[in-house]
Parts: C-alpha cells; sequence; structure tokens
C-alpha cells in the first residue's frame, strides 16, 4: 500500500508540473490558460475603434434635417401623425465598410415605430415619378389610419420619395422595433428577401434553395426580455466574411451564415432607417474595420 500512494504521489505530482509548465493545457497557469474564463463584456473599450459621431453635430452624416435632429446628445428622429416621415434614412459618410464591428446605443419610443441599423448597403435605382411604395406612416404595409389624427388635427403626409431617392437605402438591416417584435433580427431593405434570420436564429442561406436553420439560440420571447423597451439598448453588429452577427445588451439575437453568392453583399454604407410612428434617439456610435 506505501508503494502505491508513493507512486500516486509521484503521479500527481507531475500532472501538476506539466499542467504549469503547459501554456496551452487545461490547468495551464498563466493568461493561456484552459480554464480561465474571458474577460467580462465591455461596451465602452474603444481602444482601436472609430468615433461615427462627434456627440453635437452632423458632421460626417447626410439624410433630410427636416426630420433628423440633435437633441440632449442623441441624433433623434420623429414620426408623428402629423408630420410622418415614411421610410426615411440617414446615412454615415465614411466610407463603405466591409468586414467590421459596429457598436452604439439605441432607444424606441411609441409602440408602432420600427427602425434598424443599415449595414453593407447601396442606394436604391430611382423609381417613377409618383412612385410612392413604402413611403407612408405603415412603411408600406397598406394604406394606414385614415381621418384626422388623435390631436384633431389634419393627418400629414410623409415625404415623397423623389424628396428622398438620394438617401433610400437597400441591404442588411440589424432590425428595431418599438413592440419589441422583431428587434435584433436580420432583415433585409428592398432587397426581396426581408426576414433572413428571425430573432432566437442561426440561419445559412444558399443559392437556389430556401434559408436553413442551423440551430436556435434561445425562444424569441425569452431573448426579448433582454430588450429594454423606450429605454436605451446597447446595438453590436459583427459582419465579418459571410457570417454577421446581431447582439443587444450583450445577448446575442441572431446569426445568418450567407452563402448565397447571387445575393449577399460583401461591402457597403452604413445608415439608420426610421419608419411607422414614434420616435428613435440614437447616441455613442463607434466602428471598428476588421
Amino acid at each position: 500500500m506505501k508503494r502505491i500512494m508513493v507512486g500516486y504521489v509521484a503521479m500527481l505530482s507531475a500532472v501538476l508540473a506539466y499542467s504549469q509548465q503547459a501554456p496551452g493545457g487545461r490547468g495551464g497557469g498563466g493568461r493561456g490558460g484552459g480554464f480561465r474564463q474571458p474577460d467580462p463584456i465591455d461596451f465602452e473599450d474603444h481602444a482601436g475603434w472609430t468615433q461615427m459621431w462627434d456627440g453635437s453635430t452632423f458632421k460626417g452624416w447626410d439624410g433630410d434635417f427636416n426630420f433628423w435632429k440633435i437633441e440632449n446628445g442623441a441624433i433623434v428622429v420623429e414620426s408623428t401623425c402629423e408630420k410622418p416621415t415614411g421610410t426615411i434614412y440617414l446615412i454615415w459618410q465614411g466610407g463603405e465598410a466591409a468586414d467590421f464591428e459596429m457598436k452604439l446605443e439605441m432607444k424606441g419610443e411609441g409602440a408602432a415605430v420600427n427602425s434598424g441599423v443599415q449595414y453593407r448597403g447601396a442606394i436604391t435605382e430611382p423609381r417613377p415619378p409618383g412612385d410612392n411604395a413604402g413611403r407612408g406612416p405603415g412603411g408600406g404595409r397598406g394604406r394606414g389610419p385614415q381621418g384626422p389624427c388623435p390631436s384633431g388635427a389634419a393627418r400629414g403626409t410623409p415625404p415623397s420619395r423623389e424628396s428622398q431617392a438620394k438617401w433610400d437605402m437597400l441591404g442588411a438591416q440589424f432590425d428595431f422595433d418599438g413592440r419589441n417584435q422583431y428587434s435584433g433580427q436580420f432583415y433585409e431593405q428592398a432587397t426581396g428577401r426581408g426576414i433572413i434570420a428571425w430573432r432566437g436564429q442561426v440561419v445559412r442561406t444558399e443559392e437556389g434553395k430556401s434559408p436553413r436553420l442551423l440551430a436556435t439560440l434561445g425562444h424569441p420571447e425569452e431573448l426579448g426580455g433582454y430588450v429594454k423597451i423606450e429605454g436605451w439598448n446597447q446595438l453590436h453588429i459583427i459582419a465579418r466574411g459571410n457570417t454577421m452577427t446581431h447582439i443587444i445588451n450583450g445577448h446575442v439575437m441572431s446569426v445568418l451564415v450567407d452563402d448565397d453568392a447571387t445575393k449577399f453583399r460583401k461591402s457597403g454604407l452604413i445608415g439608420v432607417e426610421i419608419e411607422g410612428t414614434g420616435k428613435i434617439s440614437m447616441r455613442n456610435l463607434w466602428l471598428k474595420r476588421l
């Protein structure tokens, strides 16, 4: 028995010595150790990032400034019954981005408001004069409410498509809405593909095939519980190659692996959008090219 115990102690000592010396070992010491937890999320870590908005002016951005404003240290846009925006965009003038990460804070006020971050996008082709599809208060989903506004004032008319043509975008969107039905999903604006990766899904696209569910990230309603309705939310986009990840408040909401070479856009413009009725606010916008 004594001989067995001595052998066991010797073996244990050898294992411990090896684990301390091997930087990639499971029990390895130092920062490369296998059991060390990753550092906690630091949304305010901006080392290596480019500030997209200076916090006080619209320098470096372009849009219809009859609607886009700066209030209390945030970019804001509000669509009301009396002055509807329809579907309009504010576009960053810092050039196209291919592989990148983007972080910002966004707040939606009003259940009927819909918004999102456009990326790897482009300006749409001009439509025939008078074609106002998608410009209505409901974002093109029918005629919308009729008659006077709840205030008693006359219902306003959204800006014409012609007046917005230079900013009208298509492409990938990190969706965000006041009802928190779609926030975090992967949606494509004006491409015909629509919603591709719903909240809680990892989806792959392939040429000539319907999108395919690869895995689930959680129940959509459970993930929606991490979204702060009418509060500030931390949005994080990671676009690396053909894989795009959408994160809200530290929780992955959707992932798209876009293997459809006929539809995938590897680079493009970045912008923000509003449609519906309500108010959207944004601040703390940062970009890191990969």
